[in-house]
């Protein structure tokens, strides 16, 4: 699985320019930052619009149209919702015009294949087929349809104001840094700072900490640790013992992980730099000790999106249990389809939607055995079997796969073994990724600024921060394997 193959990528497509690269680093940053901070304040948002469009064009030229038409249509729509009365029948009617619309976008680009493929299938009984093409999945559609969405909802609820400047709607969904894999970026949380915002040295210095942050999780774990999971998955698990299958998934767990919160660190940074405040999108999740605690601290913006824009709305856990079930369940399918128009996505939604139903039926939180190491290793057994299903090509390797893991496999004897997907420097970068799920570093930075090492510990972090950049810098340039899986969704 290549994390920047996209489903039906036109011929002339070039890679999206990924913020781990090479032409990123030492071209478009430095120029957009120096033209950025040279230009007056007056200019500063029409400058960054146009280079987030160039960002995009970059990989997605002959699709600029279908975001800028998603950009025209929301404006719109967000001022025709605030014309009309609050809580009127006009108002419900316009908004679900609009919501409509977007997910009709989301559906023909994402799903149609998927929908139609599955049709035909059936429709093969009667000796009918439905003809349609391959379908180009636009970079970052469903990041910019969901932010559009809870634009123009935020508006019909009265929690924001319909700009009437189409180039700040633009901007605000079009800003490069989170364009394309996220974090999904509240209007309400950014409308002050598209007008008002202001910069500062601090800011900006934490946001290269972020962003460097960022760019070593992502070339000098997830990299790594993805090269290793592709190796594994790569072979046929009809022959893949227990404990390479176990260590497939956990190279892939940390390269999920890494990849996608590294890229959210990245975002973040780069928005601070230029005074935009983005909010959290990871907090360790794998040291939770429930599913439950788990999508409170993975991918916040989207776990809380689907919370907010269709939980919620769908009675949420206010009404009768069993219809709050049956809408926690509906609302992890969809985010599991969120993530990719397949089978093993359903399922990938599915599998954890029944152990959150379970979670809420035993009442975990009042287990004691779920508040010790035991409820990390449940935790764990869970996300790793999970990724099957996220990681697998479809659903007869995910089922083989299983297979392997739980020892049903038909190993060719001594084929595969550990050692041959292990070398010194792998397993130091398994001990780094294991170290950097935990909290280690803010508990060190604590330790330090309790006994007065302060400026020792900013030292030491802005000299680390230093060898990452170069570190990062040497891997890339040796051509490392370096995709982003998240830009597929």
């Amino acid at each position: 699985m290549n994390g920047i193959a996209r489903a039906g990528a036109l011929p002339y497509s070039r890679p999206p320019m990924v913020f781990s690269s090479v032409i990123f680093l030492f071209a478009f940053l430095p120029a957009v930052l120096a033209g950025y901070f040279l230009l007056p304040r007056t200019a500063r948002n029409a400058f960054l619009l146009g280079a987030s469009l160039l960002f995009y064009a970059w990989g997605e030229l002959g699709y600029v149209a279908v975001m800028l038409a998603s950009i025209t249509a929301n404006y719109a729509f967000g001022l025709w919702v605030e014309a009309a009365p609050k809580k009127s029948r006009a108002r419900f009617l316009r908004t679900s015009l609009a919501v409509s619309a977007n997910l009709a976008l989301l559906l023909y680009f994402k799903y149609a294949n998927f929908l139609v493929d599955n049709l035909n299938v059936l429709l093969a009984l009667a000796d009918l087929q439905i003809p349609l093409g391959k379908v180009h999945l636009p970079l970052g559609i469903s990041f910019f349809t969901f932010q559009a969405l809870s634009y123009v909802v935020d508006v019909h609820r009265g929690h924001v104001q319909a700009n009437r400047n189409p180039f700040d709607v633009a901007l605000y969904i079009a800003l490069f840094p989170q364009l394309i894999a996220g974090p999904i970026v509240r209007y309400a949380d950014i409308a002050h700072e598209i007008k008002h915002r202001r910069e500062s040295i601090p800011d900006f210095a934490d946001g290269v900490r972020l962003f460097l942050t960022g760019l070593g999780k992502k070339v000098l774990i997830a990299n790594p640790m993805g090269a290793q999971a592709d190796a594994v998955f790569a072979l046929d698990p009809a022959g893949l013992p227990a404990p390479v299958a176990w260590m497939g998934l956990i190279f892939f767990m940390f390269q999920l992980y890494f990849d996608f919160s590294g890229y959210s660190d990245m975002a973040i940074g780069l928005g601070r730099m230029v005074g935009f405040h983005f909010l959290p999108n990871f907090h360790y999740p794998y040291i939770a000790k429930s599913l439950t605690e788990f999508w409170q601290r993975w991918h916040i913006s989207l776990s809380t999106w689907f919370r907010d824009y269709l939980f919620t709305p769908l009675g949420g856990y206010r009404c009768h249990k069993v219809r709050a079930y049956i809408n926690l369940m509906a609302v992890f399918i969809l985010c599991g389809l969120w993530h990719g128009a397949s089978w093993n996505f359903l399922l990938f939604g599915l599998y954890q939607a029944v152990f959150l139903v379970i979670e809420r039926l035993v009442r975990i939180k009042k287990i004691p055995l779920f508040q010790t190491a035991f409820g990390h290793a449940y935790l764990l057994f869970i996300i790793l079997t999970t990724m099957v299903f996220f990681r697998a090509s479809d659903l007869a390797h995910s089922a083989g796969y299983f297979r392997a893991l739980f020892g049903l496999a038909d190993p060719l004897s001594g084929q595969y073994t550990i050692p041959l997907f292990l070398n010194p420097e792998l397993v130091l970068t398994l001990i780094a990724a294991a170290l950097g799920s935990m909290p280690l570093m803010p508990w060190l930075a604590g330790w330090f600024d309790r006994r007065g090492w302060t400026a020792q510990r900013q030292l030491l972090a802005t000299l680390g921060l230093l060898a990452v950049f170069a570190w990062s810098v040497m891997k890339l340039a040796a051509g490392t394997h370096n995709p982003f899986i998240y830009f597929r969704f």
